[in-house]
């Protein structure tokens, strides 16, 4: 496998994170990229787009609907489309590159029997929110209209990689973690397990640069709106909220519910998310990093600090990973976990190479290996 070539496409090529997946996959050694969609840039060049990606020799730009998939060559496809779109285009993409994933026919089958026909068709990997959460009705509440494809929510594995690898290996869709529950559960889901803290506790206050937000015209994020200052949005209902509930009530066994609020702050890339939990009876700040630093020993891409130390953004920036730290509170009876990741990486384009590596039999690392960037 490792000297076979994927051809890939990306949809939604013109914003930010697929800037970052065109940008990472370029130098991917087993990558051709054979398709860039974005709608309202189509027929352009790339280097007319993203003038720091000129050099590479790439397709012009498409629109969805011109693109010829029952002819193309394709092993997968980078959704990287705005949230609410996805879910139509990824169902209609499976119907036409030969996928039995049809509705007229999963009247008569279970959805696992023609999962189990389709080894050979293109596998996608969306790094908007359409399926991360796999209860339709959550969806439906959260987004503010129904679950378009519940067919295909059905096969969707949650693309955390480092807790859903074995799952993510065999997966036809995966859904990558929204940028803000990958740098807290990384850090949370081993201490939730672990019955080390009050898990009705977890306050999460996170802040990320403005490249978060995607790149569609937004009063509030001109720059005189974002420089110079910080705030606080979506404030007891931001959507990433019941996805962070959702995958920590599964490590814990039962309901769990956090606070989360975050923030935005004045630069482009970068997310800190500072963690404060209740320790139960025994606990200490201490036993909760050496259950951190043994869970993540073997993992290519998370990094935790000596105890007392906690990361900042500018040490992850331009890569895939994520740092974790963890310190005493002055208050015995609490702990402070703090995560740093790059937003546009580790929260998005990054760990959806990382999966797509993982599905083809390729060495997750692969194509990822690059520093941070300091300063």
């Amino acid at each position: 496998m490792s000297t076979r070539t994927i051809r890939a496409a990306i949809l939604g090529a013109s914003g930010y994170t697929g800037a970052d997946a065109i940008r990472l996959l370029a130098r991917h050694p087993n990558v051709e990229i054979v398709v860039m969609t974005a709608d309202r840039r189509a027929g352009e060049p790339l280097g007319a787009v993203f003038p720091h990606l000129v050099t590479l020799d790439l397709p012009n730009l498409m629109s969805i609907d011109e693109v010829e998939w029952a002819g193309l060559e394709v092993d997968v496809v980078f959704c990287c489309l705005p949230h609410g779109t996805t879910q139509e285009v990824v169902r209609g993409l499976f119907h036409k590159t030969g996928h039995t994933l049809v509705d007229d026919l999963l009247g008569e089958h279970d959805i696992e029997d023609y999962v189990a026909e389709i080894p050979g068709a293109v596998k996608v990997i969306d790094v908007s929110a359409d399926f991360r959460l796999r209860n339709v009705d959550t969806y439906a509440q959260w987004y503010g209209h129904e679950h378009l494809a519940p067919d295909l929510q059905k096969i969707a594995v949650y693309g955390l990689t480092e807790f859903y690898r074995e799952d993510i290996r065999s997966a036809d869709l995966v859904a990558c973690p929204g940028c803000y529950p990958t740098g807290a559960l990384l850090a949370l889901i081993p201490l939730v397990a672990s019955g080390l803290i009050d898990n009705d506790s977890v306050i999460i206050d996170a802040k990320s640069g403005v490249t978060g937000a995607g790149r569609s015209l937004k009063e509030a994020n001109l720059y005189t709106e974002v420089s110079t200052g910080t705030h606080a949005y979506g404030v007891g209902k931001h959507r990433h909220g019941p996805e962070i509930d959702q995958e920590l009530s599964a490590a814990a066994g039962n309901d769990v519910n956090v606070t989360f609020t975050p923030h935005l702050l004045p630069m482009n890339r970068g997310e800190l998310s500072t963690i404060y939990v209740d320790l139960n009876e025994g606990a200490d700040a201490q036993s909760l990093h050496d259950v951190l630093v043994t869970r993540f020993a073997d993992e290519p891409f998370v990094q935790v600090l000596n105890f007392g130390e906690v990361p900042s953004t500018r040490h992850v920036v331009g890569s895939n990973y994520c740092f974790i730290g963890v310190a005493a509170d002055r208050r015995g009876d609490r702990a402070v976990v703090v995560s740093a990741i790059d937003n546009l990486v580790k929260g998005s384009s990054g760990q959806a190479i990382q999966n797509m590596n993982l599905m083809f039999g390729l060495p997750e690392t692969t194509g990822l290996e690059q520093l941070p960037l300091f300063p």
